[in-house]
């Protein structure tokens, strides 16, 4: 039996001038997503951003201690990381060619 699509709740309309709708349909198209799946992800992640952004962390004095003594330490080399860094870039391995 098939399935009825979801009722949305809530529809928003938005007017965007040309260049704006292609660049987002050119978007969601790279992403394999419809224009409107896009928008909405683009605009929720947006919104979540925002929200972090001015929200408040509370956290122990202690908690915060420990956070202040991990980021005054020195940083400890991770081998894979360091390797990496050491390789050449691969733009720059094909000119030596």
């Amino acid at each position: 039996m098939p399935h009825a699509a979801q009722r949305k709740d809530h529809p928003l309309s938005m007017r965007l001038p040309d260049a704006d709708l292609a660049i987002i349909d050119r978007a969601a198209q790279l992403r394999g997503r419809s224009r409107t799946e896009f928008m909405r992800d683009a605009a929720v992640r947006a919104a979540e951003e925002a929200i972090m952004d001015t929200s408040l962390l509370r956290v122990s004095p202690e908690a915060f201690d420990a956070f202040v003594a991990m980021m005054d330490a020195p940083a400890k080399p991770v081998p894979a990381l360091t390797e990496l860094l050491r390789r050449p870039a691969p733009w720059e391995a094909a000119a030596k060619k």
